[in-house]
């Protein structure tokens, strides 16, 4: 039996640039890096008030290229205030991509694009 999720996993192409998209756009830290018994190089990033990790990994040389399909898959925070953390993520040059629009729930959600096409969505759920 499935006890608990750990990480989910992306695979990109260029490491250094997501990396620093997550620690720069979302402030993620980095919990450590690896290299698998294959070669490839990986980040874990922790997430806020949550256990569950995420890893980034991106393959050695000769490897085929990551092309992420449009709306395959995306990674949702919760933030307190979207507002505010729009005015903070935009202040560091980040802009939405969608949003924001409020859902039938009360909620507010908004999307940023994440290098090599992942999407991340906020979420500012109702009161």
């Amino acid at each position: 039996m499935v006890k608990k999720l750990l990480h989910t996993r992306m695979r990109v192409n260029d490491l250094a640039r997501t990396v620093k998209f997550y620690e720069q756009a979302l402030e993620l830290k980095v919990a450590r890096r690896s290299t698998s018994p294959r070669g490839a190089q990986i980040v874990f990033l922790a997430t806020p008030n949550s256990d569950e990790e995420i890893e980034i990994c991106q393959m050695p040389p000769g490897a085929p290229a990551v092309v992420v399909q449009p709306d395959l898959m995306h990674l949702a925070f919760e933030v307190e205030d979207l507002a505010e953390f729009t005015r903070k993520v935009e202040a560091k040059g980040f802009k939405l991509s969608d949003g924001p629009t409020l859902t039938g729930s009360g909620s507010v959600i908004a999307f940023l694009d994440a290098p090599e096409g992942y999407e991340v969505e906020l979420i500012q759920r109702a009161k």
